[in-house]
């Protein structure tokens, strides 16, 4: 049987099963549009990277111009690091490129290790940059701080600024953060050569000049950020754009301010004009921990409208910032169909980082989760439904959006497949041929990790 029919098999017998879940009692009055959705069910194919202690991934992806796909996947452990991949289309192969704390040069130093990127890859030059997050995690006073370090091993040394050079295979150790803090947050400047950063838990926002090879910490930007308690608490904004036309870095806050980090000046103001804290998106304390409060959540720079086009968190509301205008322009709830019908927020309170353009430059495509329905009720999130998924299940959809036209679209949920649900996904990278790719949860012979997913495509106009 040949990968096509397979393909539509797996289809036929998903549409059978979701018809034959609609005909139970107490489900048929609730099922039509559920029905219409689950039949045009997305085959996402998994891919075996061979990494047994691959843990969730925020970010951590990028489509690269020799049109491959390279990502990351994180670890827990105090003691083995996240490694990066790549992902090959024409081979249909992935290998592994290198460990992060080896390439770090840490590596048998005997320090709590690299466990995480957080950021997507940025390519300049032939080389993709990024930095490096803590993975391994200690609850002190309820709250989650950088690992303590158990016996016979030192601290974590803080997050470091990478390059990948392509061609060659090499890392590239550029800088690391202060105060043994990770990099949560990170973009570039390319046409300046310029990376920006936001550290984690405290805060601070990073400057790293690559010509003179200078790293300037500019200070906390949010009160206390994710390290402070009471008031002095604010969760960390997780999406930095850069306004390639003058070098401008903006970045929001949990009340709602958006920041602008001014190259002329090698300083950070509020910007004035507007701000986020819009009644769509809903009422939140910027103090309390569990949501991103005001923070936009992901962020796109659309080169064609000089503009920012982002999603807010949980409420999964389009919006497009002009930074010369200073204007924050609400366009479109595009959460999935289901979620629109019930009016419900998504059920991940930070929202879904998924959210990316495609090379076409003008299809955003954004992975968001759907309401779980078991015996024709709606539960929020995590449930064993009828059709033998797991606790933690997600109603995963994929959305896009046409940026000229304002045309929104579910393309429908997404199924692995081997039948399952993706499940915590917070990353994407969109290849060549408009195929879709994330990180989830990935089951095999009773071992659950997280590994690469690819949705084929494209999804643009029709």
């Amino acid at each position: 049987m040949d990968h096509e029919t397979s393909r539509r098999k797996r289809r036929i017998l998903f549409a059978a099963a979701v018809l034959l879940l609609a005909l139970a009692p107490g489900c048929a009055a609730k099922t039509a549009a559920r029905q219409a959705d689950a039949a045009r069910g997305l085959i996402a194919r998994t891919y075996d990277s061979g990494f047994a202690l691959a843990h969730d991934t925020y970010n951590g992806m990028g489509a690269a111009s020799d049109g491959r796909i390279y990502y990351v996947l994180s670890s827990e452990s105090h003691e083995v690091g996240a490694k990066m991949y790549c992902y090959d289309p024409a081979a249909d192969a992935v290998c592994c490129l290198g460990d992060l704390t080896e390439a770090c040069g840490e590596k048998g130093k005997k320090t709590i290790v690299q466990g995480k990127s957080h950021v997507n890859f940025v390519e300049s030059a032939g080389k993709l940059y990024f930095a490096t997050h803590v993975g391994y995690y200690s609850i002190v006073d309820g709250m989650e701080k950088i690992g303590i370090p158990p016996q016979g091993f030192k601290p974590y040394p803080g997050g470091h600024f990478l390059a990948y050079d392509v061609a060659s295979g090499r890392f590239e150790d550029l800088a690391v953060a202060p105060h043994g803090e990770g990099i949560l947050s990170m973009t570039m400047d390319t046409r300046r050569g310029r990376l920006y950063g936001l550290t984690w838990p405290t805060g601070c926002f990073l400057r790293y000049d690559l010509a003179a090879k200078e790293l300037k910490n500019l200070g906390p930007i949010s009160r206390e950020g994710e390290n402070g308690k009471g008031d002095q608490y604010r969760t960390l904004c997780r999406s930095l754009v850069v306004d390639p036309r003058d070098g401008a870095c903006y970045f929001t806050t949990g009340d709602g301010d958006i920041l602008r980090y001014r190259r002329d000046r090698d300083a950070i103001e509020k910007v004035q004009g507007d701000d986020m804290r819009k009644d769509y998106f809903g009422l939140y304390d910027p103090a309390s921990p569990g949501h991103m409060g005001y923070n936009w959540r992901q962020t796109v720079w659309c080169e064609h409208e000089g503009a920012v086009y982002g999603v807010h968190g949980n409420s999964g509301y389009l919006f497009r910032f002009d930074p010369r205008l200073e204007r924050v322009e609400v366009l479109d709830r595009i959460t999935s169909a289901p979620s629109r019908r019930s009016g419900m927020f998504d059920q991940f309170s930070y929202g879904y980082l998924g959210f990316a353009l495609g090379p076409d430059g003008r299809t955003l495509h954004y992975l968001t989760g759907g309401p779980v329905y078991v015996e024709g009720r709606r539960v929020a999130g995590k449930a064993t439904t009828a059709m033998g998924e797991s606790k933690g299940v997600e109603n995963l959809h994929l959305i896009t959006y046409d940026i000229p036209t304002g045309a929104y679209a579910d393309r429908g949920p997404v199924v692995l497949d081997d039948g399952r649900r993706p499940a915590y996904v917070n990353s994407i990278a969109v290849g060549r041929d408009g195929s879709v790719y994330t990180l989830s949860r990935i089951t095999r012979e009773g071992k659950t990790r997280t590994d690469l997913v690819r949705i084929r495509g494209p999804f643009t106009r029709r």
